[in-house]
């Protein structure tokens, strides 16, 4: 028998409290997937709070800021993302590991709503999730390298184009919706011809890196003041 007061019963107490703050924590994550799924990063984080079962002070006493919940909801997916990069590069034929990666990254902002817009933010304070962006950007940069090489692909493809791509993806899934969930396919379809050096024509130039990071902050910025 444990003796109140005793160190067994402070360590008890505090491994008791730990789990409680663990079973917490997984409520809000598992809370949050699902309500970013159906609504979006700019969703209540009252309403995820609600969905969790929890106070929205502890809500907040485990993720100070959006930013740290969407990082957290979202790590799995952007380890799958930098994953479909890898994949890519595995296939002998550089082209079609190209296209199979647009299409694919195209997918995974299609099957979440949330995930739709984390691709075209950023998080400066999320080291290890922008990490594995990183990596997946510079794997992507050798991708355009191979496929340029084939010939196949347009030679003033710029990595800079995958960005516009997902942000206007990212409007047509959210526009569409569920009333015409497969439009995004059309979209995909189209891009990936215009991507093919067959038949190009000259296009005006691209943005800049330092633009396209600025945008993409901005589209974080917006997300943030969700409340």
């Amino acid at each position: 028998m444990v003796k109140p007061g005793s160190k067994e019963a402070r360590d008890a107490c505090r491994q008791a409290l730990r789990t409680d703050a663990e079973r917490n924590r997984s409520r809000v994550v598992d809370a949050a997937q699902e309500v970013f799924a159906e609504q979006g990063l700019t969703a209540s984080m009252a309403e995820v709070a609600r969905r969790a079962g929890v106070g929205i002070a502890t809500l907040y006493r485990r993720f100070p800021t959006r930013e740290d919940l969407i990082t957290d909801v979202f790590a799995d997916k952007m380890s799958a993302y930098v994953d479909a990069i890898d994949e890519a590069a595995a296939d002998p034929d550089p082209w079609n590991g190209f296209c199979a990666y647009v299409e694919r990254v195209c997918a995974m902002q299609a099957e979440d709503r949330g995930f739709t817009h984390v691709l075209t933010m950023t998080f400066p304070t999320a080291s290890e999730f922008e990490a594995k962006r990183a990596e997946a950007y510079r794997g992507f940069e050798r991708l355009i390298e191979r496929a340029k090489e084939t010939g196949r692909l347009r030679a003033d493809f710029s990595s800079q184009d995958l960005v516009l791509l997902l942000m206007a993806n990212a409007g047509v899934v959210e526009a569409t919706g569920a009333a015409a969930p497969d439009a995004w396919r059309r979209l995909m379809g189209y891009m990936l011809q215009a991507f093919s050096a067959v038949g190009a024509a000259p296009l005006p130039p691209a943005p800049t890196p330092s633009a396209m990071h600025e945008a993409m902050v901005g589209v974080t910025c917006g997300a943030a003041n969700g409340r």
